[in-house]
This record gives structure tokens, sequence and C-alpha cells, in this order.
């Protein structure tokens, strides 16, 4: 899953980061206004970490950008400001949590996987689809009982393909949401080829009740069989 953090205290950035990039999230960063209105603009986000004392502005007027642009990415304001009214202004903005500063990393871990859960896979822990059985957090496949290795590539594309199940995808949108800031690197989409056909040849190993089906010249869909 692909998180962006807006925070200009670059400690706590760096804390909050890595914590997150342990738990095997694509972790991406802005410290200011200005360049967190280009990330957002450019890239889908499954949750944002938002800090709302920015140096160039307030991490609320980001909050009605992404509300008046109907972006539905998940918001958890991550703010050393305490007061009532800044939380319910932030919430009545369409935020879906608040998180006071200082907090315990392990908080911090716990409320984005819990909005991860609500907002991806409909609150539930373990997803299921036909034999196969999925667990985002502990990032587990199991097909019919048996447990299926997938290295991180792999699973990342998987639980966008199940979050977006029986929508196309697209193959830029997917590129960019499993690799990030790192897909400007890269000169056509062979490395995500390379990934799907993997996964596909172990999803087909184990017989798994789903398929990645290919849409020419556009992306892909998983279908439930």
């Amino acid at each position: 899953m692909k998180i962006l953090i807006i925070e200009d205290e670059l400690d706590m950035l760096q804390n909050m980061k890595q914590t997150l990039e342990k738990e095997g999230f694509l972790v991406e960063s802005a410290t200011h206004y200005e360049s967190a209105l280009q990330k957002i603009g450019v890239y889908a986000y499954d949750c944002i970490l938002l800090d709302i004392g920015l140096p160039d502005g307030n991490g609320l007027d980001i909050l009605k950008i992404l509300k008046e642009k109907g972006i539905n990415d998940g918001v958890i304001i991550v703010s050393a400001k305490d007061s009532l009214d800044d939380k319910l202004k932030g919430l009545n903005l369409g935020a879906d949590d608040y998180l006071s500063k200082p907090f315990h990393m392990a908080e911090l871990n716990a409320r984005v996987k819990a909005l991860l859960r609500r907002s991806n896979f409909g609150g539930t822990q373990n997803i299921e689809l036909g034999n196969l059985s999925v667990n985002p957090e502990e990032r587990s496949v199991w097909i019919n009982q048996t447990e299926i290795e997938l290295n991180r590539k792999e699973m990342d594309i998987l639980l966008y393909l199940i979050a977006n199940k029986n929508r196309l995808v697209n193959k830029t949108a997917l590129a960019e949401h499993v690799w990030g800031d790192h897909i400007d690197q890269a000169d056509n989409f062979e490395f995500i080829y390379s990934q799907i056909k993997n996964l596909r040849k172990k999803l087909n190993l184990h017989e798994a009740g789903i398929e990645i089906k290919s849409v020419y010249g556009m992306g892909y869909k998983l279908d439930v069989l």
C-alpha cells in the first residue's frame, strides 16, 4: 500500500518513514505545502499523513483541495496542535482520523492499518476470494490452506488488484502505485510484465480461484473464478 507523509520536522518524518517501510508500505514524503500539492496532483495514495503546521501553508487547506477535487485518499491528520477546534475542523473537512503529537510509532502503525482496512478491504483483516485467503497486515497469502511465498512487489500488485477487484486497472496507475517515485526512472513497463508473469505462475501452480486478466493496451483486471 502507498503512503504519503506531509511533514516538515525531518526527524519525525524519518522516524515515521522507517516505521512504515518496515511494515512493507511504499512511503513517499513532502516537507512543504507546494511539494505536497504536486505529489497529490500526480499520484494516488492509500493514506496521507498530514501535518497541519507547514512552513509555507496550512495543512487543512490541502485537505480542502483534496475534497474539492474529489480525491478520496484516506487522510490522518498528524499534528502538534491538540485543540478541539483543530480536530473538529479536520474531521469536518473530511479527514478520517486525527493523531496528536507526540505519539508512539506503534499507535501510528495501528491507525494507518485500521484506515487501510476500512478504505480498501471493507474493514476485514482477512480477505477471502474463492480458495484464496490474504492477510494484508501480515502480508501472507494462502491457497487451499497452503501458504504461498510472494516477493514484495508481487504482494503489492496482488493487494492493489484486490482493492480494485472487478475493475480495470490501468498499467500506468499500477506502476505508479507499486513503484512510486521510482517509476520516473523506467523507460517501459517490462518490470511490471515480469512481476505479473511470475505472480500468475504462482497462482496457477497452486490452482488459485482468481485470474489476472490482461486488457490489451490498457492494463489488468482481477476476476474471481
